[in-house]
């Protein structure tokens, strides 16, 4: 289990626990239905085109992209979970590193929220 930060704004912290595994394996199943947009461009399209339905961030991004995307997605409205490294996020969806990702399918994003907030 490990904590993941998700923000409504970038002032406002709530603390959920989290399975890495499923996490992971909800992403790899996303991306093969294409359902993943991932990158630091096609990210930030994504959510000002208003596809975005979750933004998923590294918990190791860095601090400016951290406060670049908290930015964003705050603008937009858009949720923005912290959850996992860039490294496992990028192994999910058999890319390389990633530090932010969109999911952009209603049934994946409650499927993802609903493991967020199991506790």
């Amino acid at each position: 289990m490990l904590l993941c930060r998700k923000y409504t704004n970038p002032s406002v912290m709530v603390l959920f626990k989290m399975d890495r595994k499923k996490i992971a394996d909800l992403l790899g199943l996303a991306q093969k239905a294409g359902r993943i947009v991932s990158g630091e461009f096609a990210v930030e399209k994504a959510v000002r085109s208003k596809k975005a339905k979750i933004v998923l961030l590294a918990t190791d991004a860095s601090v400016n992209s951290k406060k670049s995307y908290h930015d964003l997605t705050s603008y937009y409205e858009v949720p923005i979970y912290e959850v996992l490294s860039k490294q496992e996020m990028g192994e999910a969806i058999g890319k390389v590193q990633r530090a932010a990702i969109v999911l952009t399918d209603e049934g994946f994003n409650r499927a993802l929220v609903k493991l967020l907030s199991d506790v």
